[in-house]
């Protein structure tokens, strides 16, 4: 829906008190060909692609507590596709090029900016790494430059060319990458959906499976059972919880990843950069705040906040990068819980339970691939068929030994 200059200040000078809600809030159905488990961005996105681009109908999402209270809203807004293994740059492009055309497909400003994001480099071996992942994003269609020392030193005088331990000899640039507004990304998704005739139903908790001689019949809930033709499950780091529901044992565990915000600031951070000695990254908002993170938390845990020991690494890695980051003041600190999987790549599969599909294992990897994982998803509960660009995503590749191994673009833990 579009407003007109006028509307909106007459609305500011109104106290607001003239806006719609922008989706319905309805009460659960009996039944549903559909229900989506999850109202984060790639549960919203799935509903949204199942609605408009495949056409189904009869749709619910369930969402515990309120849409967009997990990771959507609690993460660093990175977008980019600089990842090197066929089993996964592709897919990463894929949603890249969504990215890119979201705002007009929605006529909603997620506030989508491509900014670009710069991985720097320290060592000979560390850029011949990056030349190779450059020349596999290249191929898969994606943009990407290598960057001498003089090249960065344009880009970001302020970094610390000459530190003793981690001397910065350059970068891997990707243009198109860059940044999103995450709850705008959540919103915009969530109204199209609504639009589309989905279910949006909120403070619906799962609290089980009802299964009948191997196929899933509908979902006891907070707000009682629900019939469904086909499930998809949807809940980042809780996936093991709810899966377990059904009697799955996943191959992932959950942990805290924390991020963090500065006061604001001038314009200093032309986009998006990453310390090639450590796991740090840093981008600026439009408020000007420094928004940075780093590593998970090394121990499993469901709750969405984080310890000390991971802010101290974070800090020593920022002023190892950037020594003027050290006077600016921490405005607050949040941590979304992770679902990460034994290779580092997701998980996009039917699963053993007919009718019963699973969406999980994003790692670091989450908001990026927001509206791709949403339309292969889509596409995997419409046609029973794994969309081209995530068909490594197997949920067996592990007992079969076919690994994404991808762990270079965001460590994921020793999983036992």
């Amino acid at each position: 829906m579009r407003y007109s200059a006028y509307r909106v200040v007459k609305e500011a000078l109104s106290g607001h008190r003239g806006w719609r809600p922008l989706w319905r809030n309805p009460d659960p159905r009996p039944a549903y060909d559909y229900v989506v488990v999850g109202g984060g961005g790639h549960g919203l996105a799935t509903a949204y692609y199942l609605a408009t681009t495949f056409r189904q109908a009869r749709i619910a999402l369930l969402e515990k507590s309120w849409l967009g209270s997990g990771n959507i809203g609690r993460n660093t807004t990175i977008i980019r596709s600089n990842y090197l293994l066929p089993g996964n740059e592709p897919f990463y492009e894929f949603s890249m090029k969504l990215w890119e055309n979201m705002e007009q497909l929605l006529n909603f400003n997620a506030m989508v900016s491509q900014r670009g994001i710069l991985n720097l480099f320290h060592s000979d071996g560390q850029r011949d790494a990056y030349r190779r992942r450059g020349n596999a994003m290249l191929l898969a269609g994606a943009d990407a430059e290598l960057l001498d020392r003089d090249q960065v030193r344009r880009m970001a005088p302020f970094l610390n060319f000459d530190n003793a331990r981690f001397p910065i000899k350059g970068g891997l640039l990707q243009r198109r990458g860059g940044t999103a507004r995450h709850d705008g990304v959540a919103w915009g998704y969530a109204r199209g959906a609504d639009l589309a005739g989905v279910d949006l139903i909120q403070n619906c908790e799962v609290t089980g499976f009802r299964i009948e001689d191997g196929r899933v019949k509908g979902l006891e809930t907070s707000r009682g059972y629900i019939r469904a033709g086909k499930v998809g499950v949807a809940v980042a780091g809780s996936s093991s919880r709810v899966m377990s529901q059904a009697g799955m044992r996943l191959p992932i565990e959950s942990h805290v990843l924390q991020a963090f915000v500065s006061e604001g600031l001038k314009p200093t951070i032309p986009g998006v950069i990453t310390f090639g000695a450590g796991h740090f990254y840093v981008s600026q908002s439009d408020k000007g705040g420094l928004v940075f993170g780093g590593d998970i938390d090394g121990y499993n845990s469901y709750a969405q906040r984080g310890n000390l020991p991971v802010i101290e690494d974070v800090a020593e890695s920022g002023m190892a990068l950037m020594p003027m980051i050290g006077r600016a003041r921490l405005l607050r600190v949040w941590g979304g819980i992770m679902d990460m999987s034994m290779d580092g790549s997701p998980i996009i599969d039917r699963t053993p339970v007919e009718g019963l599909y699973l969406n999980a294992g994003w790692c670091y990897g989450g908001f990026k691939a927001t509206p791709a994982s949403g339309y292969c998803f889509a596409h995997l509960l419409a046609t029973d068929t794994p969309h081209d660009t995530a068909k490594a995503y197997r949920l067996d590749r592990f007992e079969r030994g076919y690994l994404i191994d991808e762990k270079g673009m965001g460590a994921s833990p020793n999983l036992h």
